[in-house]
C-alpha cells in the first residue's frame, strides 16, 4: 500500500467542471510536472512543497469522517502519485463519487470498475505547456468526463476551436472554457463562441474566485 503526498484537505464547493457548486472533500496532492505561466496553485507544485505522507487507508478514513459523498482529487498533478489508481478505486468501492482534476499531460489510467470522472485540462499557448499534452487522452474521455480549456487570449480561443474540431470532441465529453483570471474578459469569450457557433461548449467562471479572494487557499 503506497503513501500519498497530501498538501491540503478541506471541504468546499467545486469551483468548476460538471460538479460546480456542489460540496466536495478536496484532497490536494503535492508535485506537478508542468509549470504553467498562470498556475494558481504554484505553491503545491514544487518538489519541496509542504505536505504530509498519508496512506490509502488514512485517506479513505478521512473521506468517511468528512461525511461528504463527492471527493475531488487535485494537485499539483495527482496522477503522478504512486498507486493513484488504487486509491481512486478504493474510494469508489467505498461508495464515494470521485472526480480527478488532471493537467492533461499524463495518460489517464484505465479502470475495470469504479472508474472516477476526470476533469482534464488541455494547456493552450498562454500556459507555455501545450507541447506537453498527452493527445492519447482524447480517446479515453467519456461523457461523464470534463475537458477544460483555460483561455487567456484570442490565440488560445482559436487554438481551442482547432483542437475541438480536429479531434471531434463535441459529444465525446463535456467541454468548458474558463478564462485566465484577469487576462481576458468573459464577454470576449462569449463573442468568440458566437462567432464560431460553438454550441457544444460552455463558458464557465471559477466560482471559488468569485466568492473568495483569487489567491485564497482551502476554499
Amino acid at each position: 500500500m503506497g503513501t500519498f503526498q497530501l498538501a491540503e484537505q478541506f471541504v468546499s464547493i467545486n469551483g468548476e467542471g460538471q460538479h460546480a457548486g456542489k460540496l466536495a472533500l478536496f484532497l490536494r496532492f503535492a508535485g506537478c510536472n508542468l509549470q504553467c505561466r498562470w498556475c494558481d496553485t504554484m505553491w503545491a507544485n514544487q518538489a519541496d512543497a509542504p505536505c504530509t505522507p498519508v496512506t490509502e487507508q488514512a485517506l479513505c478514513n478521512l473521506a468517511k469522517e468528512a461525511g461528504i459523498r463527492h471527493v475531488t482529487i487535485t494537485g499539483g498533478e495527482p496522477l503522478l502519485q504512486n498507486d493513484f489508481a488504487a486509491l481512486a478505486a478504493a474510494l469508489g468501492e467505498a461508495g464515494f463519487l470521485v472526480e480527478v482534476e488532471t493537467n492533461g499531460s499524463v495518460l489517464l489510467p484505465l479502470f475495470e470498475t469504479h472508474r472516477p470522472s476526470y476533469t482534464m485540462d488541455y494547456k493552450l499557448p498562454s500556459s507555455g505547456m501545450e507541447s506537453q499534452m498527452c493527445l492519447e487522452n482524447f480517446s479515453r474521455l467519456i461523457p461523464t468526463d470534463t475537458l477544460k480549456f483555460v483561455c487567456g487570449s484570442r490565440e488560445d480561443l482559436e487554438r481551442m476551436a482547432e483542437i475541438v474540431e480536429e479531434y471531434q470532441l463535441i459529444g465525446k465529453c463535456q467541454i468548458f472554457i474558463s478564462p485566465v483570471f484577469g487576462s481576458i474578459e468573459p464577454a470576449d469569450i462569449v463573442d468568440f463562441m458566437k462567432e464560431y457557433h460553438l454550441e457544444g461548449i460552455r463558458l464557465q467562471l471559477q466560482l471559488h474566485k468569485m466568492i473568495w479572494p483569487p489567491d485564497a487557499r482551502g476554499v
